[in-house]
C-alpha cells in the first residue's frame, strides 16, 4: 500500500513537471524584436520641441540651442536611435542656469524618453555634431 502512494506521488510529480514550458519569445525573437524598432526619426526637431515645451519650467527665451542629428548608440540590449541636444535655458526664477545636454531616445521612430543626467550625456554626446536649434529658441509657452 505503501509503494502505492509513493507511485501516486512520483506520478502527479511527473504530469506537473510534464506541463511546464518555456513561456514567452525567445532570446532570439526579444533580439529581432528589438532591431525592428530601430527605425531613424524623420521628425526629431519637432519630437523635441513639443517635448521641451512641457519639459521646461521656463520654455522661452532658451540661448546657444544645438542639436546634433540621430545616430544609433549602444542602449541597454543593443543600439537605438538617439539624439544630442544642448541649450540654455531659464529656470523657474528666469535666471539662467547655463548650458545643459540631454539625450532624446527613439523607439520605432518616436521619441520614447529623455534623460540630462551629466554622467550618461557626456558620454553619449562626446563626439556629437551639434548643429544651430533656432526653433527651440524661438519657444513660446
Amino acid at each position: 500500500m505503501r509503494w502505492l502512494a509513493l507511485f501516486a506521488a512520483s506520478l502527479a510529480v511527473l504530469a506537473i513537471g510534464g506541463c511546464t514550458t518555456d513561456v514567452g519569445p525567445s532570446p532570439a525573437e526579444l533580439k529581432a524584436n528589438w532591431e525592428a524598432q530601430n527605425i531613424p526619426p524623420q521628425n526629431y526637431r519637432q519630437d523635441l520641441i513639443a517635448y521641451m515645451r512641457t519639459y521646461l519650467n521656463d520654455p522661452t527665451g532658451i540661448r546657444d540651442a544645438g542639436v546634433a542629428p540621430p545616430a544609433l548608440k549602444d542602449f541597454g540590449a543593443g543600439q537605438r536611435f538617439m539624439t544630442c541636444v544642448r541649450f540654455n535655458a531659464r529656470n523657474s526664477d528666469g535666471k539662467y542656469t547655463g548650458s545643459k545636454e540631454g539625450v532624446a531616445v527613439y523607439v520605432s521612430g518616436k521619441l520614447d524618453r529623455y534623460f540630462d543626467t551629466p554622467r550618461e550625456t557626456r558620454e553619449l554626446c562626446k563626439d556629437a555634431a551639434y548643429t544651430p536649434f533656432p526653433e527651440l529658441e524661438a519657444l513660446k509657452r
